[in-house]
């Protein structure tokens, strides 16, 4: 197993990049170093400037928080600073107020992310880049590994009118990225001015998952207690834009899915037909303890990671949806409620960045077509990424 460096250990190491300066910190409880010490406690001691406060992201500081679920301000018990949110009762909430940067001079950004859109951390990332470049202040982000490798890359664009929390990042839904090499395409994207330094990883290729890095894992958020359940995420969130439960409230979240009555066995005998790459499939029965169907008895399968490198989490995805309107109709139905503060647009197309699998779906229409035109919008993407990848292949 090989030894991989973090961003968060080599400021701690050389914290020059900050020097005296004062500074804020946007991290969570999954930020901490190889012998598990949280990134407040280290880089409080190691940085020489005061830090005045503390960012979180959605889930919290703590990450205890589920999904969509609103944080309010705090105080850290850890450090005695104060907590701001920047996932809050509204849209509004989702950027720092100028009062929230007062007095600094840096921002530094350390959030363990997991390579995929819709996985929020990013785009707060974002927002606090925005808000930083309208400030003058500097941005330091702390590089780690992409949980899922840096090499595969699944999704199309996000066309205009899709926009939203979970669909900011101009990227893949499935992007192959570090949040540093994240931080680097949207300074040239959106943020030019923006002054920007990214702390990299030593050590890391772009081909290694995170259980060759030799570091800890720590659940990023709530439902995702492991790297097995970051393989699905890219593809198994699709379900949140449906009324089928995504397995929250167990403890196989996107790993289970399904609703009460529905017809199990004839569900895995469809994907089984369909045969996603690199998954198997186990009728199933589960309660969940909350979210959506919460205490109901539901009937679903149980997805199996095989081969995590040929599995095109998006695909199955799409598959698993595709089956569930063709077993059974009548229980399949898109989610209405409003979703990541937006009413107006299906959350599957805020998902997927458009009306197109949806409308494939409901349509009877194969979907290939549609993971063909995103494969073009992949290469696309990847001719475009010179000067943004900081790592090499092997």
């Amino acid at each position: 197993m090989s030894r991989v460096i973090t961003g968060l250990e080599v400021l701690a190491e050389s914290p020059g990049v900050i020097g005296g300066r004062p500074w804020i910190l946007l991290s969570n409880q999954a930020a901490v170093t190889r012998d598990l010490e949280p990134a407040r406690a280290v880089l409080r001691r190691a940085v020489p400037g005061p830090l005045l406060r503390l960012l979180a992201p959605e889930h919290g500081l703590e990450g205890v928080a589920q999904d969509m679920e609103a944080v309010e301000d705090a105080r850290d018990p850890l450090t005695g600073l104060p907590v701001r949110s920047l996932y809050g009762r509204d849209a509004s909430t989702l950027e720092p107020r100028p009062s929230d940067l007062d007095g600094a001079d840096v921002v530094v950004v350390d959030l363990p992310d997991i390579g995929c859109r819709y996985y929020t951390f990013a785009a707060t990332m974002d927002a606090v880049m925005a808000a930083c470049g309208r400030a003058g202040l500097e941005v330091v982000v702390l590089d780690r590994p992409n949980p899922i490798g840096g090499i595969a890359r699944e999704g199309g664009p996000v066309r205009p009118g899709f926009s939203s929390f979970v669909s900011r990042l101009p990227t893949p839904v499935r992007h192959g990225l570090t949040l540093g090499e994240l931080a680097l395409l949207l300074q040239r994207e959106r943020h030019p001015a923006l002054e920007l330094t990214v702390v990299t990883c030593r050590g890391w290729r772009r081909g290694w998952w995170w259980d060759a890095t030799g570091l800890p894992w720590v659940p990023p958020s709530p439902n995702m207690p492991s790297l097995e359940t970051a393989a699905l995420y890219p593809g198994l969130c699709l379900v949140e834009g449906t009324t089928l439960s995504e397995g929250r409230g167990t403890t196989r979240p996107f790993h289970l899915v399904g609703a009460p009555g529905l017809d199990a066995e004839a569900l895995r005998c469809e994907l089984r037909r369909l045969a996603p790459a690199g998954a198997g499939f186990r009728a199933a029965r589960f309660r969940p303890a909350f979210g959506k169907h919460a205490g109901q008895l539901c009937a679903g399968i149980e997805i199996h990671v095989g081969d995590r490198v040929a599995m095109q989490p998006l695909a199955l995805g799409l598959a698993l949806l595709q089956a569930v309107r063709t077993v059974d109709p009548e229980r399949f139905a898109w989610r209405a409620e409003p979703y990541e503060f937006v009413g107006e647009v299906p959350a599957i197309d805020l998902l997927t960045g458009s009306a197109e699998a949806r409308e494939a779906i409901d349509g009877g229409r194969p979907l290939e077509p549609l993971l063909e035109e995103w494969r073009r919008s992949v290469a696309d993407f990847e001719a475009s990424l010179a000067g943004v990848l900081l790592y090499h292949e092997s």
